[in-house]
């Protein structure tokens, strides 16, 4: 089971209560400059950017999540990032987020694609999009 991108609160150290959502390829953005940093970085490089924001206490994040960091070891010409709501509130209101998980696809900083909820085979229908439509002529 996947689990939802943020760190459990507590002294327990039972490892079954992690689910790694910054598995794979996938980056941890826990800061709003981090967020800047990861952006100008997929620009730089040509990168168009997969966030998936979610939360730690969502089932369908958590059950999302191992095909997310699948997702982002098969597609390496993607940056695929998660951001914690709850860790990050103020930034994640910014981007108007209503529901859990919410992804958004970024070319150059600008939104070109959104998915909400966690449906695996339309996500893997937008990420094919953004690929065929990245990819040159």
């Amino acid at each position: 089971m996947g689990l939802c991108l943020t760190k459990i609160q507590g002294d327990e150290d039972d490892s079954d209560q992690h689910v790694e959502f910054a598995a794979g390829n996938v980056g941890l953005v826990t800061t709003k400059e981090g967020w800047e940093q990861k952006l100008s970085e997929a620009s730089r490089d040509g990168k168009t950017v997969i966030a998936n924001f979610s939360a730690t206490w969502c089932g369908p994040c958590r059950m999302i999540a191992p095909f997310y960091c699948e997702l982002s070891e098969k597609h390496p010409s993607l940056m695929f990032l998660v951001v914690d709501v709850d860790e990050l509130t103020e930034f994640s209101s910014s981007w108007d987020i209503k529901a859990t998980p919410t992804f958004f696809f970024l070319r150059d900083g600008q939104q070109v694609d959104k998915l909400v909820g966690a449906n695996k085979p339309e996500l893997q229908k937008k990420i094919t999009a953004v690929l065929d439509s990245a990819a040159p002529s």
